[in-house]
């Protein structure tokens, strides 16, 4: 599908690794100009580095976003290069296992500024630029929000801010034009994901144990297929949808398990 991205410029936050390169990857295949705004310029570099020399438009911006000052600063240097925003994907964050018995205060604070803190910066600070080119905004976002995990308070409350923000900017930002959505994750075959698993006991065990509650074919999401839906939201294709969370999970959150039975 020709999505109609060419040349847009458009700012992937975490946008390195996993899920989030998977983004950029789909957008610089559909002809945009995805920005890639994270802490390593190394590993930003890298994803920039594959994509042009396929003859593919992509650049990447360094930015520590656990710093509040790093989103205004990231903001800018792609206006300065480009002139223009048309669209941002919020995905940088990580399950970072701050819970209520074992975290803290200051552990909880640092775990909305890596996981929230930047979704609302980034797009306060693009938000002339997204207003002079009816840009568009998806958040991505995890299925903690409504399912809990247990012992991950700031991933999980930052999630549920993450849904709550997609349906408040939705509204706010009507009058501009601007469209809102949110891609939910659930259980998604990343690199991370892979090194979590491998760290347990029976890798495979487990991995079979969850993928057999994913309604739809008993497999995990791929980082394709949320970034397929990403780059759709992004595009003037789904040029009615605003508002919406949108949940790219087999099934696994809102399927009676016993489906699972009958596959």
């Amino acid at each position: 599908m020709n999505l109609h991205l060419t040349e847009k410029v458009i700012i992937v936050t975490g946008g390195a690794k996993g899920i989030g390169e998977a983004i950029v990857n789909v957008l610089a295949n559909e002809s945009a100009i995805p920005v890639i705004v994270g802490r390593n310029a190394d590993d930003n570099q890298k994803v920039v580095d594959m994509l042009t020399g396929l003859g593919l438009l992509a650049s990447h911006v360094v930015a520590e976003l656990t710093d509040p000052a790093a989103s205004e600063a990231a903001v800018k240097a792609v206006l300065e290069r480009y002139g223009r925003i048309d669209g941002v994907i919020n995905n940088a964050g990580v399950n970072d296992g701050v819970g209520l018995e074992n975290g803290s205060y200051e552990g909880f604070m640092a775990s909305l500024h890596r996981n929230v803190v930047h979704y609302y910066l980034m797009v306060h600070y693009a938000l002339p630029a997204l207003k002079a080119s009816k840009g568009t905004i998806v958040n991505i976002t995890s299925k903690t929000a409504e399912t809990g995990q247990g012992n991950t308070s700031g991933y999980a409350a930052s999630n549920g801010a993450r849904n709550a923000l997609t349906r408040e900017w939705a509204v706010e930002l009507l009058k501009y034009g601007i469209r809102v959505n949110a891609i939910v994750v659930a259980e998604c075959w990343t690199p991370l994901y892979e090194k979590w698993i491998n760290t347990l006991p029976d890798p495979e065990g487990t991995r079979a144990s969850i993928e057999k509650n994913i309604p739809l074919g008993q497999r995990m999401t791929t980082a394709e297929e949320i970034a397929n839906m990403a780059a759709f939201l992004i595009s003037g294709k789904s040029s009615h949808t605003t508002g919406q969370i949108i949940y790219v999970d087999g099934g696994y959150v809102h399927l009676d398990r016993a489906l699972n039975s009958l596959t």
